[in-house]
């Protein structure tokens, strides 16, 4: 779907980027809209407390973005997402999940709701703009190593019934794409698996995206392994240690600063 950025964008202009915080902690959520506000390109069209009024103060103010706790009174973040991306939503904003875990099961249940990523609460500044812009023009924040390790642990543990059937509209070797796109690979990694070119593998997702009616590679992993393409294995402890304090490795779960920026909902 497009976004009121990308349509600007088509028009050739580059508007503020409209954002909603929604968090039950005063201090944080003022803190977001203060340090968001210091961007030009940024304008906090609304905050909310909890859930419900997340969903109320976006379907008045129309965001292009929504930073989303995952745990709020009354509505949390998951339902609030779920219902923000229902069928009967129209234009539905993009939301990345704040979150203080690493490895937190409510992530995984926000994603799979259609979150298009998650950040730690202790993100640094520079982070946490870049992640907004990644998501506003349409892109999933998606670091394919930790999101994999995420959806992989928590689609092991908290194991749903396959639906196979749903990839049936997909032909053999889109199918295959999607598997590698599971697996964590980059559009580069996965012509040179296929031995064919990357525009190739951009139509390829493209298509995948567009037949599923995914938003974009984030939604494509949890579809993925909630449909048993691919079969989550046991992680190592290792697998989900936290990240040094300089942000360092792709061992915690944190986004890296290279990782930030996803291949794209459209491929």
């Amino acid at each position: 779907m497009t976004t009121a950025v990308e349509a600007s964008e088509a028009e050739g202009r580059v508007p503020a980027v409209r954002i909603v915080v929604a968090d039950d902690h005063e201090v944080v959520r003022a803190g977001y809209a203060g340090l968001l506000a210091t961007q030009a390109d940024f304008t906090v069209v609304g905050t909310a407390r909890d859930g419900a009024e997340a969903v109320r103060v976006c379907r008045e103010r129309r965001p292009d973005v929504v930073l989303m706790d995952v745990r709020m009174p009354v509505m949390d973040g998951i339902q609030a997402t779920a219902e923000l991306m229902g069928p009967e939503a129209g234009d539905t904003p993009r939301v990345l999940i704040l979150t203080t875990f690493d490895l937190d099961e409510h992530v995984y249940d926000a994603l799979a709701a259609g979150a298009s990523g998650f950040l730690l609460k202790d993100v640094t500044a520079e982070r946490l703009f870049e992640a907004v812009r990644v998501v506003a023009a349409g892109e999933a924040l998606l670091a394919p190593v930790i999101t994999r390790r995420l959806i992989a642990e928590f689609a092991r543990l908290k194991p749903r019934a396959p639906t196979g059937t749903a990839l049936g509209v997909l032909t053999p070797r889109e199918t295959e794409v999607l598997r590698l796109l599971a697996e964590g690979l980059s559009n580069p990694e996965i012509a040179a698996r296929l031995q064919v070119g990357e525009e190739t593998v951009k139509t390829h997702v493209s298509r995948v995206l567009s037949k599923l009616g995914l938003r974009d590679r984030t939604q494509a992993v949890v579809t993925a392994y909630e449909t048993g393409l691919v079969v989550p294995r046991a992680a190592s402890p290792e697998a989900f240690g936290r990240q040094d304090p300089r942000g360092e490795g792709e061992r915690g779960m944190r986004p890296s600063g290279e990782g930030l920026r996803g291949q794209g909902s459209r491929g």
